[in-house]
């Protein structure tokens, strides 16, 4: 035997951090002589002959086998030059097989792509690590990678080693931390994790960080999978996206719980697949107008109660619903359809799972070491470790596969603030101040200023929108200028206000009028997307429909007609969650599908006919979305009529015959003779009532177009003598001069 025996037995122990100096094919002497020495260690095989490769008569070279674990070596003197070879493998049961040797390749991942990962910068570092079907030196196989800096030894486990981590062991790629193997000859389809051993010689077994699928829950493993031969039929949207400036275009956003928004009920109330969805979700998007679709995460999380938002595959879409290209078929038909795609990104924390990234390599890898900054109080997940560049680059090229392979056009980044305030939910004593002494923490601002910088850089056209609820400074100010970068960010203070005034009964509103105002104060500080949101219909909150004060079903669709009409003129992009478009009675329940049913009740049917009427109005009437962001494009008329409960505002496009007056009534009481100013003298029609007919109100109101009196009123010149029916909005829109 010319292998060394402490290398062979840390071999056969599967402890070896070098599999590649000793397996494979090396130039070495033997009794003075020149030669190759070739060594191999496989599972039940009883006899291995090494061949060579691409000669016309190859020569073979028969291996003697020196233990019974399955180390096999031959010396071939002479022979000075490595050469490519074959193993001819017989295995203890009689078959024979003909494979190359795993330990025979150069390492697949470059020293580029080293330096890049740990400095942080490689932007498609999910090309790298994971399991890839590619070809080294015209062999077609898989390689794996993965880091795991503290580990002593990883290795790749399969059904193909019976799980056996001694075999096909890990080559580590110095201190990057990365580890390396190139399995020739494997297809995809296959489960598989890594096994490692940390420096105090405990046994983990992980499923791939970089995985982009894997086994349906409660089962863990990666699934080695290829997604490149998907023929994508959106060709037209993504080259237009390249192109697109969203901050003047109208966005109207249905949000969306995939598991739960229809269920088939006959089918022991399953959920739809992707290539279900696709069809229907797409055609009722469509249908109702909006602009686009926003997923809760679709990345793969093991507890379904989360929603997603405990995700264990950051590059994968989860199996509930199907496979990777069955999740881009959906993406596909919906961009088909002219549907813009969002999906809910969760880089804040990330679950307990031992099978996932906790504890990775033995150590705090992806998290802090420290539960004062590892370990999140509210959900009892992990906080990452936003210090390490290699973790940020792994965020980082999460955003970008999403963008990139999957045609994702925007993110919602979930739970900002959590990221941004290092004493996020704790007390006194249970938090560490940042270097200078303060709360914000610094390494997460620098990530995701990062993130958007990156994101926008490498994939123009795509959104990124924080979910934040602070008065944190310049969310969506450019990174230049001082700030985070966000393209948009849910407007968490609009939405409570206004949820907190509906809520009154009509009665009591006067006192909480300055609800419905004060949003103007800070409306332009950022950019918007007035929202009503998941997480206002669960947890004992009512749904939409119930929020809205005292009175029957039919008052409170009035109120919820009345202020949907109110969001959507506001200024600001749009959000509603799924069921809130038509006013289900019951809060969200995950595990159900929605009360669909409902939509045979005028008070329902009328809820969803005003949204989708109001997102085609929004997108006819595009001066709306390009002045969502500027204060031009807004002007009070009479904001402080509180004994009335009314309200009235302007938003003014660069013509006169984009300019609609917006007046409100949010009592059950009939304004007649209501007086009000406005900017131009002339004709002004009634495009909007939240009160008519068609919608189940009583039908009153201004009866199409009206013209101005010379009176003054509201310090303007000319004014409109309206009829402002109770518990409604009425919007109306400057036809032509006198």
């Amino acid at each position: 035997m010319l292998l060394p025996q402490i290398h062979l037995e840390s071999i056969q122990q599967g402890r070896h951090s070098q599999p590649h100096a000793v397996l494979g094919m090396h130039i070495e002497k033997f009794e003075r002589t020149l030669g190759l020495r070739v060594g191999v260690f496989l599972q039940n095989a009883k006899a291995c002959t090494v061949v060579e490769y691409g000669k016309k008569v190859p020569k073979s070279f028969p291996m003697k086998k020196i233990s019974s674990e399955g180390y096999f070596e031959v010396f071939i003197p002479g022979r000075r030059k490595l050469f490519k070879y074959l193993l001819n493998i017989t295995y203890e049961n009689g078959e024979v097989e003909k494979r190359f040797d795993p330990y025979s390749f150069w390492p697949s991942v470059s020293e580029s792509d080293l330096y890049l990962f740990n400095e942080g910068n490689h932007h498609r570092i999910y090309e790298k690590l994971g399991a890839h079907v590619c070809e080294i030196d015209g062999v077609k196989g898989i390689s794996f990678a993965v880091w795991a800096p503290n580990a002593r030894r990883v290795s790749v486990v399969s059904d193909f080693n019976y799980w056996d981590g001694r075999y096909y062991c890990m080559r580590s790629l110095g201190i990057s931390g990365i580890w390396e193997l190139f399995i020739p000859g494997l297809n995809t389809g296959f489960k598989y994790k890594y096994e490692i051993i940390d420096n105090n010689d405990n046994l983990h077994i992980k499923s791939d960080p970089y995985a982009i699928y894997y086994e349906r829950v409660p089962n863990c493993a990666s699934i080695a999978y290829d997604i490149s031969k998907y023929d994508w039929g959106d060709g037209g949207w993504m080259s237009d996206r390249k192109c697109r400036n969203w901050r003047c275009e109208p966005i109207s956003i249905y949000e969306v719980h995939l598991g739960s928004w229809r269920r088939i009920i006959e089918e022991e109330n399953r959920s739809l697949t992707y290539k279900e969805a696709a069809i229907e979700l797409s055609e009722y998007v469509k249908q109702m107008g909006f602009t686009h679709i926003e997923f809760l995460p679709l990345s793969e999380h093991p507890f379904i109660a989360s929603w997603g938002y405990q995700v264990t595959g950051f590059y994968a879409p989860t199996t509930l619903y199907g496979t990777p290209e069955d999740f881009m078929f959906l993406i596909d038909t919906m961009h088909q359809r002219g549907i813009g795609v969002i999906m809910d990104w969760v880089p804040a924390h990330f679950p307990k799972d031992d099978f996932a990234l906790s504890n990775f390599d033995g150590t705090a890898l992806y998290e802090h070491a420290d539960p004062k900054q590892g370990v999140h109080p509210d959900w009892g997940t992990l906080i990452f470790n936003y210090g390490r560049k290699e973790i940020t680059n792994f965020l980082i090229g999460s955003a970008l596969s999403w963008l990139d392979r999957f045609h994702i056009d925007g993110l919602r980044v979930d739970a900002v603030a959590s990221m941004l305030y290092l004493d996020y939910s704790r007390k006194d004593g249970e938090w560490i101040p940042n270097r200078y002494g303060g709360r914000e923490n610094i390494e997460a601002i620098e990530f995701l200023k990062n993130f958007n910088n990156v994101v926008h850089e490498c994939f123009p056209g795509t959104l990124t929108i924080a979910e934040e609820s602070t008065t944190f400074p310049g969310l969506t100010k450019n990174v230049e200028e001082g700030g985070i970068g966000f393209d948009y960010k849910w407007n968490m203070g609009w939405m409570h206000d206004m949820l907190w005034y509906f809520s009154k009964d009509p009665v009591y509103r006067k006192y909480y009028h300055t609800n419905l105002t004060f949003g103007m104060l800070y409306q332009y500080s950022n950019n918007f997307i007035s929202v009503f949101s998941h997480d206002e219909v669960v947890h004992g909150k009512a749904s939409m429909i119930m929020k809205m004060g005292a009175g029957s079903m039919p008052e409170k669709a009035q109120n919820l007609r009345a202020l949907y009409t109110y969001m959507w003129i506001w200024p600001g992009k749009k959000t509603l969650f799924m069921g809130s478009e038509f006013g289900q009675s019951g809060e969200w329940d995950h595990d159900k599908s929605l009360d669909w049913y409902l939509l045979q009740y005028q008070d329902h049917k009328g809820i969803q006919d005003i949204v989708r009427d109001l997102n085609f109005f929004y997108r006819k009437n595009d001066s709306l979305g390009r002045r969502d962001d500027v204060p031009e494009g807004f002007q009070w008329i009479d904001p402080d009529r509180s004994e009335d409960s009314t309200i009235a505002f302007l938003r003014i496009g660069e013509q006169r015959n984009e300019t609609f007056l917006v007046v409100g009534n949010f009592t059950p009481v009939v304004r007649e003779n209501y007086r009000i100013g406005v900017c131009y003298p002339g004709y002004w029609q009634e495009v909007i009532n939240s009160n008519a007919s068609k919608y189940g109100g009583t039908g009153l109101g201004n009866e199409g177009t009206i013209c101005t009196d010379a009176i003054a009123s509201n310090n303007r010149d000319y004014s409109l003598n309206l009829v402002i029916p109770g518990l409604s909005v009425l919007v109306f829109q400057f036809l032509m001069p006198i």
